[in-house]
Formats: C-alpha cells, structure tokens, sequence
C-alpha cells in the first residue's frame, strides 16, 4: 500500500469523491493523523449511509437520527469499514471537513494539516481485526508519504475536540495499533 503523491490518493482505496472538502492553505504540512469512529444510524454497521453522508446524497427520510443530520456537510480522508473495505473519499494534499472546532498542541483548525480516517464503529463496540490491519497499514503508507506524522502525530478525534467528541471511544485499543506501528513508546 502507498500514496501516489501527485493525485493524493492511496491504491487499494475505492475512491468516491466527496463534495466536502477545499484546498489547505499554502503553507500547510501534513502533520497529524486523526482516528474518529462513525456509525449510521449511530450502532449500527453496513449499508450506504457513510458514504451517502460524505457525498451529500443522504436520504433523511431512510431513518428519525438521520433528520439530525440535516445541512451537515462532511467528509474524511479514508473510511475503514467493518470488513476491512477501504474508501477514500478526498485526496490528501485537500483539506476533507472532519475534525470541525479543534486544536492540537495550541494549533486550531486542525483540518488545515491532519489526515482524518474514520473506522465504521462506536465508541462501546469493539473494532474488528481486519480494521486495526488494515488502519496499521494505511498509517505506515501515510508515514512513508508524509514524514511528519510521527507516533506522537496519531490521535483520536476525542484527543483534538474534548468537548464535542468521545470517538474513536474506549473500545479503540491504542496500544495494539501502537504496537502494531512500532509506536511503543510514544502516548
């Protein structure tokens, strides 16, 4: 797996383009890999909502929550679905709508210079196998195409928005995909 840096993309990724996203401002680096955790309707996995939501095709009426969802325009990098099925949805020299008010070490904005991956999941259901191999290999990809996301660069969407967000939640296990990265020492 790597990123063909010209077109931003990743090969073995379906690519599906969102709507949502802009270019990042001139100066801007990739240096933060954001983990977040999506569900819809919240709990449950499967179907087209995802990636309806992300393309701004999503049919309101399909299920009550989604009414909530309403005007909401979105989007992350990479989706990894239940089964390991990788989808990307904007290429990674854009700037994709993920992490919303946010801020890291005192930087706010922080769609300005993070990659969102967002794992089909909640925060109380365990994630499965194929998805920590499958996250493991598109963040070493990602570390070989853009340098600065080291081990302290990788953090959930809880990490960079206390107050809003709890995802990927605590059936997300750190400490495996640190493993599996060879992060062992970085928090």
């Amino acid at each position: 797996m790597h990123v063909d840096p010209r077109q931003g993309r990743l090969d073995g990724a379906r690519f599906v383009a969102s709507p949502n996203c802009d270019e990042r401002p001139p100066e801007a680096r990739i240096e933060l890999l954001v983990v977040h955790g999506i569900s819809l309707p919240p709990g449950e996995f499967g179907g087209p909502y995802i990636e309806q939501l992300f393309t701004n095709t999503l049919d309101f009426t399909a299920h009550p929550y989604f009414e909530s969802l309403r005007g909401l325009e979105v989007s992350a990098h990479l989706l990894v679905r239940r089964d390991g099925e990788l989808i990307q949805f904007v290429p990674f020299h854009c700037r994709a709508w993920h992490a919303g008010a946010s801020s890291f070490q005192g930087r706010s904005r922080c769609n300005d210079f993070s990659v969102g991956v967002e794992l089909e999941g909640c925060d109380d259901v365990p994630y499965t196998e194929v998805q920590y191999a499958v996250l493991a290999q598109v963040t070493r990809a990602l570390r070989a195409a853009y340098p600065d996301l080291g081990g302290d660069r990788l953090v959930g969407h809880c990490d960079i928005a206390p107050e809003r967000k709890t995802d990927p939640g605590p059936a997300f296990d750190w400490e495996r995909l640190r493993a599996d990265l060879g992060d062992r020492d970085t928090v």
